[in-house]
């Protein structure tokens, strides 16, 4: 914190930390829910993790706790355990937690953070599109009451399927959740029209859990069993240190989503972090972000906590409310505790489907409908990306479908990389060097060509093809002199390279001199590292410099001197003197 903290300040990030603890508590319960663990490890999380990034993080504004994405994958991550193996699949969660966390610690130990950058944002959109759409079916049967059906080797989609074929909806229960639905949509509304503070989804939940109690439908009968599901009752007391049981077939299983979660959480915090940075023109430091990420998920682990993120929901309630320091996350962590500690009790009359129905409408925000919008219509391209990742994440895994969406843009990718283009140029008669057409007088002095693309091993039959075409009108022409210009050619490696050398010395053989320009600092560094200077004359090399007179001009320019009067047709008819040769200029 900054030494000038003052009491301003302070009654800011109270607020605003109160705010942030109003939604959080529903939430928390909430995602406890999806990720089909107990809500009080939900709560846990909004205690601990919250506390633990506000303290080491490098944003102001951004709060971290259990997010709707990160429970959604780990709930797939989980599927393994059967539904009477509660107590190992917990263990098995905090263990999860603390791998998370691990990796995360490694990304920003070894400054690996920029990594996150190769995520597509189509790969985002789509998604959270997606988890936003298996959010919404999981919660079908809380939602109407249903009891639900399979077990968690098989698939969300199936056991969705049983559960709504086999099951009979509870009319109370369905009740329930639309009014909760009709009810938070209807003090959002409120809420935006008249700048209050945020707090429908708590209100909404409050009310229709007291409508239930009221009509006793929360409150067990003479059986023991109440007419609506509810949330089992949550213990008052707070999170305490706990080293989880391991299993080590338990690391192997879940260690591809360990992988996924650490990813998808430090893309949510990053990116949740840079979006109100760039409107508070606070300076980030991102490899602190990943270890405050880490450090939080692997404390988490040891605290019986569910894995967190960044989340945008209350990252964006912080910063709206006022918060000025990463205080406001302290404030937020200390109000949860304190109601988990004085109301914890009351958790049992809350109906399942009342936090469904606030999933539901979770869901449905999760999706940025305006940018899926966009990126679709954006390119083929994009749109297939989201495509992808959406349905990976519905009919696949939604812990892999980053992973997929991924892998899938990198083969999109490297098709549109390998394109290496080059076209031939010529000098007109009005001294400029242009883009050949059609119509251009043929010169059967000098080759010119610009090379244009990435210089990696994909592109290398691409090069082999052009440098074919030059040694065969070389040839067929008796062309003298060839200038490659390799300005816009980009990342060359140990392939491209040798065919580089390749050519220079079989063009050196057959009496061609091939002279190179626009030499960046890429191409020269290769180019010094593989020795090209003990057999290839200075002269045959004109570096790209940031003077009036280009590189490509000075190359040209000395061909034509070279030739003298032993020029073709079409370099005489240009009939420049030595002074207009210095005013060659391109448009290229």
């Amino acid at each position: 914190m900054k030494l000038n903290y003052s009491a301003d300040k302070a009654r800011k990030d109270l607020l605003a930390g109160v705010t942030v603890a109003a939604i959080s508590l529903p939430q928390a319960m909430a995602y406890a829910l999806i990720a089909g663990v107990d809500p009080r490890f939900g709560l846990y999380s909004a205690i601990v993790i919250t506390l633990v990034a506000s303290i080491f993080g490098s944003s102001s504004h951004l709060i971290n706790g259990p997010t709707n994405a990160i429970s959604l994958v780990v709930f797939s991550a989980l599927a393994f355990f059967s539904t009477g193996s509660r107590m190992e699949m917990y263990q098995a969660m905090f263990l999860l937690g603390i791998m998370v966390g691990v990796i995360q610690i490694l990304i920003a130990i070894f400054k690996l953070g920029d990594l996150t950058r190769f995520i597509s944002e189509s790969v985002v959109i789509g998604f959270m599109a997606g988890a936003g759409s298996l959010v919404a079916i999981t919660q079908i049967g809380n939602l109407t009451g249903m009891q639900d059906r399979g077990n968690g080797l098989q698939h969300v989609l199936y056991r969705t399927w049983m559960t709504i074929h086999n099951g009979h909806i509870n009319p109370r229960a369905f009740g329930i959740g639309l009014s909760t639905i009709a009810l938070a949509v209807a003090l959002r509304y409120l809420v935006r029209k008249y700048h209050l503070p945020q707090f429908d989804m708590l209100v909404s939940l409050l009310i229709v859990a007291g409508l239930a109690a009221w009509f006793g439908w929360s409150r067990p009968g003479v059986d023991g069993k109440t007419i609506i599901t509810t949330v089992a009752s949550i213990p008052r007391n707070l999170p305490t240190p706990h080293i989880p049981q391991i299993q080590l077939w338990w690391i192997k299983e879940m260690s591809g989503s360990a992988l996924a979660i650490a990813f998808l959480g430090l893309l949510e915090a990053l990116a949740i972090a840079k979006a109100i940075a760039n409107t508070t023109r606070q300076k980030l430091d991102y490899n602190r972000q990943c270890f405050a990420e880490g450090i939080a998920n692997v404390t988490g682990g040891f605290f019986q906590c569910l894995p967190g993120s960044g989340s945008l929901t209350r990252s964006a309630i912080n910063f709206q409310a006022g918060a000025v320091t990463r205080f406001s996350g302290v404030v937020a962590s200390g109000t949860v505790a304190l109601v988990v500690v004085a109301l914890a009790p009351y958790a049992r009359y809350i109906p399942k489907a009342a936090l469904a129905g606030l999933l539901v409408i979770t869901a449905v925000r999760l999706v940025d409908w305006k940018r899926l919008r966009y990126a679709v219509r954006a390119s083929r391209y994009d749109a297939l990306l989201v495509a992808v990742t959406a349905l990976s994440a519905i009919f696949i895994s939604v812990e892999f479908s980053i992973l997929i969406g991924v892998a899938f843009s990198i083969l999109l990718f490297v098709p549109r990389a390998d394109l290496l283009r080059f076209s031939e140029l010529t000098v007109g008669s009005d001294r400029v060097i242009r883009e050949r057409l059609p119509h251009d007088p043929v010169c059967t002095s000098l080759l010119l060509y610009d090379l244009e693309g990435e210089l990696f091993f994909g592109a290398a039959p691409m090069l082999d093809g052009l440098f074919e075409k030059l040694q065969s009108r070389a040839e067929q022409e008796k062309i003298r002199f060839i200038v490659l210009r390799v300005k816009r050619a980009r990342s060359p490696d140990v392939v491209c390279m040798e065919r580089f050398e390749h050519f220079l010395r079989e063009m050196e053989k057959s009496g061609v001199t091939v002279l190179l320009c626009g030499v960046r600092l890429g191409f020269a560094g290769g180019m010094e590292r593989l020795r090209f200077h003990d057999w290839l004359p200075a002269d045959r090399v004109f570096y790209e410099e940031q003077q009036t007179f280009s590189s490509t001009l000075k190359a040209v320019r000395h061909v034509y001197e070279l030739l003298g009067e032993n020029s073709c047709e079409h370099c005489r008819r240009n009939e420049m003197s030595s002074a207009e040769l210095k005013e060659l200029y391109y448009l290229v």
